[in-house]
């Protein structure tokens, strides 16, 4: 399908230097020709259904499972139609890393700090969201917007310049991207379904090492916790804090967060075994870091755990030129006792985790309250065994690494081969014409593009981006 794909007849300067030549017959026009906003506010109640915009994707929400700053109505919010496309043009300086355009396929409504787009008869809304989805994709949109927080409005919109190819390929170029998605999304998915299978086989043989240990003969005993049963009868079962010889909270007032200076990690950088610098970048000013860090400074291999939104994410400090924020705890284990790293698979095992989940409490999101750690209990093998376990792991375990980087470098490849994708048909690099006549019929609803770029641990967090466009919206 693809390697049949060839060059227009004819090009011509667009006179644009990101878009290049274009197809000689393409009008080269600013968006004021192709794009209209459209503000319909939700007065009355007219409709309840409450779309989430995350990562490029309009999903359906369920106003019961909204978190961040949700409004005392939703009156407040805008109605959205099918073929609406959703700009969330807030914060463009400090967030470069989510997708910012959406299309609607539901009727519903959202916020209304995000902007709301309809197309002219010069554009079907299709084609009109694969173009400013191109925009975003590329990152182009970065270079627009105004103000401190560099925000976005019609008023910028209005003079990007659009191609506009005629109607019958406006539909062709449509046509092909949806069927083209289709068949990368079902790949991704399915090496996304390989690596959810080595994640499990690699953490079974993990648990099995952390709570049974090497030897298939050792001689067992109970643990004393009814979900994790028998485990070998020279270990010990002791209190967590009990193994820790430092343990630092950094609860207080939300810090002055800026453009640069010292690295905030907070809750949401931290996984489940690493710390993610890139999923939330945020800063402190080196003058605030020692009343920041009152508690305590981190050290390598200290110990970070959220205890909030989400509760129970763990990783080991790889860097000490970081703050830390509120909802992560620091513990340093005693070393005579405990090897961090096995503190960090113990820790993330079922058995550990079990003990938080069941002492959580919190209706939109649960946490643990400090006054219950007390109550978490390890199982602590002699140090020595931990240092076998922990080399047994990484040899039964390196075979499933390798295929997973495997696995992860082809999702990596397709997505960028996507994007390239979608911008040289959408600029017009490509022409899809008779491709797209030849393509046979799919009946099921095409998804967003942008579906299988959803992080499987944002699941939980797609109201985040609506709360900080609310609180954008608030302060600006």
């Amino acid at each position: 399908m693809i390697t049949a794909l060839s060059l227009y007849p004819a090009y011509r300067d667009s006179g644009v230097p990101w878009l290049g030549e274009v197809p000689e017959h393409w009008e080269v026009l600013p968006a004021l020709a192709a794009y209209k906003p459209k503000l319909v506010r939700n007065t009355g109640m007219i409709e309840s259904t409450v779309l989430s915009l995350s990562y490029g994707r309009l999903i359906v929400r369920p106003p019961e499972k909204l978190r961040g700053l949700v409004p005392e109505s939703f009156e407040t919010y805008q109605l959205v139609d099918p073929g609406d496309i959703i700009v969330r043009t807030t914060d463009l300086q400090n967030d470069q890393t989510s997708l910012r355009v959406g299309f609607a396929r539901h009727r519903g409504i959202i916020t209304s700090a995000y902007l709301c787009l309809s197309t002219t008869e010069r554009m079907s809304p299709e084609f009109g969201y694969q173009f400013l989805n191109t925009y975003d994709l590329l990152k182009i949109i970065y270079g627009y917007g105004s103000g401190l927080r560099q925000n976005l409005s019609f008023a910028e919109i209005k003079r990007m310049p659009v191609l506009v190819p005629p109607p019958e390929e406006q539909a062709a170029i449509v046509r092909f991207l949806d069927y083209a998605d289709r068949r990368i999304r079902r790949y991704v998915q399915a090496k996304q379904r390989l690596i959810a299978l080595l994640e499990e086989q690699k953490q079974a043989i993990i648990h099995r090492a952390v709570t049974r240990g090497l030897d298939p003969d050792v001689p067992l005993k109970p643990s004393g916790m009814e979900w994790l049963g028998d485990i070998p009868e020279h270990w010990e079962v002791r209190s967590f804090l009990r193994c820790v010889v430092e343990r630092a909270d950094y609860r207080g007032a939300t810090p002055t967060k800026r453009d640069d200076g010292v690295i905030l990690v907070t809750a949401r950088n931290i996984r489940r075994g690493w710390i993610d610098y890139e999923t939330s970048r945020e800063f402190v000013a080196h003058e605030d870091y020692a009343k920041i860090m009152r508690r305590g400074l981190p050290r390598l291999d200290d110990l970070l755990l959220t205890m909030e939104a989400p509760l129970g994410h763990v990783a080991l400090v790889n860097r000490t030129d970081i703050a830390l924020a509120q909802r992560v705890v620091r513990f340093r284990v005693d070393p005579d006792v405990l090897m961090p790293r096995f503190a960090l698979l113990a820790m993330l095992s079922p058995y550990f985790q079990g003990q938080l989940l069941v002492r959580g409490t919190g209706s939109t999101a649960t946490g643990i309250k400090a006054s219950k750690l007390p109550q978490i209990q390890v199982v602590l093998p002699p140090l020595a065994e931990q240092r076998q376990v922990l080399d047994s792991i990484d040899l039964s375990t390196e075979p499933i690494e390798k295929a997973r980087s495997r696995a992860e470098r082809e999702i990596a490849f397709l997505r960028e081969y996507r994007i390239r994708l979608i911008a040289d048909v959408v600029t017009g690099k490509l022409e899809v014409r008779d491709v797209a006549a030849r393509l046979p019929e799919e009946t099921d609803e095409p998804e967003p593009l942008d579906d299988f770029d959803l992080p499987a641990d944002e699941l939980d967090e797609l109201d985040g981006e609506e709360a900080g466009a609310e609180l954008a919206e608030a302060v600006t």
